[in-house]
């Protein structure tokens, strides 16, 4: 298996129309940014954290169709304050700039 890899990743095909499902069940309820891999990585990373040897599909097919938008959303939120800072690269005069442009007249 490959470092990053999860156990349950050969189960992705078998699982992708109820991971369809769900995903569709987010939109629905107003959460437009909802995606199949992004549901698949809260999976993964949150609700399978740590695997069972013999897991049946049936289960898996089971916590995806009772994962929670909430969790779900709260899970993205902590996803984005961990994702690196996109202006750590930026001075401070950028960043002045950036956000309070000078109008130059030509």
């Amino acid at each position: 298996m490959k470092p990053n890899q999860h156990p349950y990743d050969r189960f992705y095909d078998s699982l992708e129309p109820a991971l369809l499902s769900k995903v569709e069940e987010f939109h629905l309820f107003g959460y437009g940014e909802a995606s199949l891999e992004r549901l698949w990585l809260y999976l993964t990373k949150k609700k399978w954290k740590k695997p069972e040897v013999n897991v049946k599909v049936y289960e898996l097919v089971s916590d995806i169709l009772s994962a929670k938008a909430g969790e779900y959303m709260t899970f993205e939120t902590v996803q984005a304050y961990r994702s690196p800072n996109w202006f750590a690269d930026v001075n401070e005069d950028e960043l002045k700039e950036l956000l309070h442009p000078s109008r130059e007249e030509k």
